[in-house]
């Protein structure tokens, strides 16, 4: 009886998931396109609010920043690390749109939940936060620090 080897195919499809749940996504399970900017101007005026589990008390913030700098009205508990995050990844909280082609692992990442509503950079921004599957948690981890939350229990 001859036997199959399926360790390069197992390997193959490990790297295919790994890469596909990795790296610097862009929310929603597709890469940040070319053309996008390197960095922002960094300029910011936003509201979080971070729910870590239904009926908790949820914790907000304010989180202003003036080109990369956090602004003195900031109340937010990494300041400087959630502005030069804005500064250095304009569309963090700008995802392109969740695709329906693409595969999430099926891990769920705890009930926690968060909104961020405000401007960033004069643009609008009205994006909410889960830890559902893969690809909920990647867009997490991607803004933990402006969100101001790791998101585990």
């Amino acid at each position: 009886m001859h036997m199959l080897d399926v360790r390069p195919t197992l390997a193959m499809f490990g790297v295919a998931a790994v890469t596909a749940c990795s790296g610097s996504p862009a929310p929603g399970g597709s890469s940040v396109p070319a053309s996008a900017p390197t960095t922002g101007q960094g300029n910011a005026e936003l509201s979080i609010m971070v729910l870590d589990n239904p009926g908790g008390v949820p914790r907000t913030y304010t989180l202003v920043c003036t080109d990369g700098t956090p602004a003195a009205e900031t109340q937010h508990p990494a300041a400087s690390a959630a502005c030069t995050a804005i500064k250095d990844h304009p569309t963090l909280l700008s995802p392109a749109p969740v695709r329906t082609d693409f595969a999430c692992t099926q891990q769920y990442g705890g009930p926690a939940t968060a909104t961020v509503t405000g401007s960033v950079d004069g643009k609008e921004i009205n994006i909410a936060f889960k830890r559902t599957d893969g690809c909920q948690i990647a867009r997490w981890d991607a803004a933990s620090s402006v969100l101001g939350s790791s998101g585990g229990s």
